[in-house]
């Protein structure tokens, strides 16, 4: 597989993310907390698709780095904010969650990946 055939697979992947989350804000209960949640979850969870592109026009290696830290910062909080929704079942059943919560995990898990390789090669670089 190309390298720019991987990146727009992971580009798709975060926008298809980032849609999913809408659709799950949308589907939180019309209350106090809800809303709030609500605002977090879509704040969180539609940004790593618009920091990962501006990662691929990073001016820097240093630059790559700190935008993809970003995106895995925002994955992270979205992470935590789909557990609270889980425990406070705000969302029934929780078992519709499994699937974002996976594909959350699994993004998390690619950037983490990412940011090592390309700090890596920056040290090889240097």
């Amino acid at each position: 597989m190309s390298k720019e055939c991987r990146e727009f697979d992971l580009e798709e992947r975060l926008i298809d993310f980032a849609v999913r989350v809408i659709r799950t804000a949308e589907s939180l209960p019309k209350t106090k907390i809800g809303n709030h949640i609500s605002g977090q979850l879509i704040r969180s969870g539609t940004s790593p698709a618009s920091n990962y592109g501006e990662a691929q026009s990073a001016e820097s290696r240093a630059d790559f780095i700190h935008k993809m830290g970003v995106a895995l910062k925002e994955l992270r909080e979205t992470r935590i904010w789909l557990l609270i929704i889980m425990k406070a079942k705000l969302i029934k059943p929780v078992s519709k969650l499994d699937a974002l919560s996976d594909e959350n995990n699994q993004l998390i898990s690619i950037f983490v990946t990412s940011i090592g390789t390309a700090k890596q090669n920056r040290k090889k670089t240097s």
